[in-house]
């Protein structure tokens, strides 16, 4: 078994008291909200590193540069 991230480690617990927090209620959505939890910080991040640079930020991030400023709209991290 291979040794886990600080990242994964990070993750892992904060699910782990995401699902003692619920105290048996089933949880609902989970990927959207864990995808959104990250995706905005993760951007945001990439972006102050590329120093704004959309498409530095895209090819650190692999995605399609479009695909970056339609989520950094999404996300509001920058203006129309």
């Amino acid at each position: 078994m291979s040794k886990r991230t600080p990242l994964e480690t990070c993750v892992r617990d904060t699910l782990e008291q995401y699902f003692k927090d619920l105290r048996g209620t089933e949880p609902h959505s989970m990927h959207e909200m864990v995808m959104h939890a990250v995706e905005r910080p993760l951007l945001d991040v990439v972006m102050q590193h590329a120093e704004g640079n959309q498409s530095k930020a895209a090819e650190w991030l692999g995605i399609n540069r479009n695909t970056l400023r339609r989520k950094l709209l999404d996300h509001k991290l920058i203006k129309p």
